[in-house]
């Protein structure tokens, strides 16, 4: 190889396709792409790319990590770079040893609500709201798919009790300024026999990590 060659040319005899040269793939949860495309759009990085998995994995976190691996394998070789967008998610540590070990970048903290709201803030909070529900933008939008239905309330309502009887609030975190969505966030916590409160948070350490990658 011919280290005084041009950068694209270095690139392509080091096989990687001309078209994905200085690209980066964000391999992410399927719930974050509203807000991953928003933050993309809205800062012009162009050379970040998009791949989701599905958000239902949450309903099963032992099966992320395999996911993860799958998609790394698959679209690695096209990337410069490649960073997975979900923090730990129930994987127990598993997802963080595995993009240890496949060289690649996530983001940090145990959970989607907390790097929403930053993972410092987050934790100091943390002790006082244990009896806490949190909803993100895509939860309130996804509630019935991803809470009423799968827990069996649609079929089985006497079963809210069991399930939140010990909750106190359910905490909206808004990531945009949806009158609507918190209607609908509001209702949801009516119907959870929950008190309500809406935070804004906005994107968060989300928006830092997508930030940093693009910059590299």
């Amino acid at each position: 190889m011919n280290a005084n060659a041009p950068d694209d040319q270095i690139l392509t005899q080091a096989g990687l396709p001309p078209a994905r040269m200085g690209r980066i793939l964000l391999i992410a949860c399927g719930a974050l792409a509203r807000e991953i495309l928003a933050l993309r759009d809205a800062n012009g990085w162009t050379h970040l790319d998009l791949h989701c998995l599905p958000a239902i994995l949450h309903n099963h976190p032992e099966r992320i990590p395999e996911a993860v691996r799958a998609a790394v394998t698959q679209h690695a070789p096209d990337y410069d770079q490649v960073h997975v967008v979900y923090a730990d998610c129930g994987t127990g540590g598993r997802l963080q040893e595995l993009c240890n070990d496949l060289g690649v970048g996530m983001v940090a903290g145990p959970h989607c609500y907390a790097f929403f709201e930053g993972v410092e803030a987050f934790a100091r909070r943390a002790e006082e709201e244990f009896t806490a529900f949190y909803l993100t933008d895509f939860l309130v939008r996804q509630f019935d798919a991803f809470v009423w239905k799968p827990l069996g309330l649609d079929r089985h309502p006497d079963l809210r009790d069991v399930y939140f009887g010990h909750y106190e609030k359910l905490v909206y975190q808004a990531q945009t300024d949806d009158p609507a969505l918190t209607e609908k966030a509001r209702d949801c916590a009516a119907r959870l026999g929950l008190a309500f409160e809406r935070r804004v948070t906005g994107y968060g350490d989300l928006a830092t990590a997508l930030r940093t990658w693009a910059a590299r």
